[in-house]
């Protein structure tokens, strides 16, 4: 009997990946909620940051994942060497990371100003050396969450592999939730410095778990049928790369998570000041408001995860979910100022959030082998990183341009439509070619 056969060391190596990818989360959106004190006059304990400094930092987590083309690089690598390897790589680059961030953050560069080239964009040398961690931060916590997706695959195919997706992105969820909720009670009780601290003592604990599952996933190894190789029965090779770029399910799905992405993850960046500005929200709670929506996929990602396990329909889940996304969208761009109406977006908000993810990610494994499955996530996350860099940049421009918050808002709203329009081609083509994804996930013996 292969060691993943047995449910109680499949679910301990779900909740040892899933704390590291949790801490990575919690890293990723520390910084979110602490906008306004970043943008405060350095008299007022601030870096003197403009709209646009921010919208520079906050998708600079992408920079070298799409414009050095690392990401996919980091596909290869866990193609060829193995979750393990991999992932503890990961985690080392995010404490690095960490590191550079919480120096930009810290050390005092006084009035001194740094041009990036090519764009000729100017920012305060304090956002260009935090900009520098988060890229470095970047690229860890993407090849993590791979390395994690492709852990999943391996220990829970023909299992509860829709509800281990949607448990692990419930406790990542956490990480975010947990961050914009504490982040500013954290740093105006002691420093603007202090959640970045906190951040990196996390990542420390999640380095640590990672190396436990290091030693089961070896264990899984040793439990496999002589002559297995470490991913089941294929060795990646270069040339497997064209099983992915000729599959038309594959690019649709890609598309898809640069969509449906850039109109979440973004959005949450800007949440907090958001309901600051147009919904008069306290901002000592601020932070709460914007996290209802990785609370509310703690509890609805993995009851989601679950049905499509059982029952199926995984891209109708996926197109209901995003429908939902563009409707709060549409909403927040809207003239009203209630902030009962905002926290009932946000609900709504949260539901879809779960909907579509909970379905989407156990989708990937129905088209594309598990052996080159590492090259196929790390390819959709590479081309939705492209979304996640420009999209930050565009709202926080049209945010400086607009302060009511429609512009910005829109641009998310019409980037959710689109998707909703993706979702259906990607139905469409599953009716075409069988690819089950429609179907239950759980093998009946």
């Amino acid at each position: 009997m292969r060691l993943n056969d047995s449910p109680a060391a499949r679910w301990t190596v779900l909740i040892i990946v899933a704390t590291a990818m949790m801490m990575g989360y919690f890293v990723n959106d520390v910084m979110s909620p602490l906008e306004s004190m970043l943008e405060a006059p350095r008299s007022e304990g601030g870096l003197g940051w403009s709209s646009s400094d921010y919208g520079f930092f906050s998708g600079a987590g992408s920079f070298i994942n799409v414009f050095l083309l690392m990401l996919f690089f980091s596909g290869l690598i866990l193609d060829k060497m193995g979750v393990r390897f991999t992932g503890t790589l990961a985690c080392s680059l995010m404490v690095a990371g960490v590191l550079l961030k919480l120096y930009g953050l810290t050390a005092d560069f006084g009035n001194s100003e740094l041009t990036i080239p090519i764009t000729q964009f100017t920012i305060p040398k304090s956002a260009a050396v935090m900009s520098l961690g988060f890229a470095v931060f970047g690229v860890g916590y993407e090849m993590c969450g791979i390395s994690v997706s492709k852990a999943m695959v391996r220990w829970f195919t023909g299992h509860e592999l829709a509800l281990a997706m949607g448990l692990q992105l419930a406790m990542a969820r956490f990480g975010t939730a947990a961050a914009l909720s504490v982040s500013v009670p954290i740093a105006q009780r002691f420093t603007l410095s202090t959640p970045l601290l906190v951040a990196l003592a996390f990542l420390i604990i999640g380095l640590l778990a990672f190396l436990v599952f290091c030693v089961m996933d070896r264990r899984l190894d040793a439990s496999q049928p002589s002559g297995a190789s470490r991913d089941d029965n294929d060795e990646f090779r270069l040339k497997d790369i064209g099983l992915i770029v000729r599959n038309p399910g594959f690019w649709l799905i890609t598309l898809f998570v640069v969509l449906f992405y850039s109109a979440v993850s973004p959005f949450l960046k800007f949440a907090t000041k958001l309901m600051v500005v147009k919904y008069g929200v306290d901002p000592d709670i601020a932070g709460f408001f914007s996290s209802i929506a990785p609370f509310g996929t703690m509890l609805l990602t993995p009851l989601f995860g679950s049905f499509y396990d059982r029952r199926g329909h995984g891209v109708t889940l996926v197109i209901i979910g995003t429908a939902m996304l563009a409707f709060v969208h549409f909403a927040f761009s809207l003239p009203l100022h209630s902030s009962m109406f905002a926290l009932t977006l946000m609900v709504i908000l949260a539901i879809g959030y779960s909907l579509a993810p909970a379905a989407l990610w156990p989708c990937v494994p129905k088209i594309i082998p598990l052996k080159c499955l590492g090259t196929a996530y790390s390819l959709i996350f590479f081309i939705q990183n492209f979304g996640r860099a420009v999209i930050p940049m565009m709202v926080g421009r049209a945010n400086e341009h607009d302060p009511s918050y429609t512009s910005g808002m829109l641009i998310f709203a019409f980037t959710a439509l689109a998707g909703v329009v993706v979702a259906f081609a990607l139905l469409w083509t599953d009716g075409k070619k069988g690819y089950g994804l429609q179907q239950p996930n759980i093998i009946r013996q």
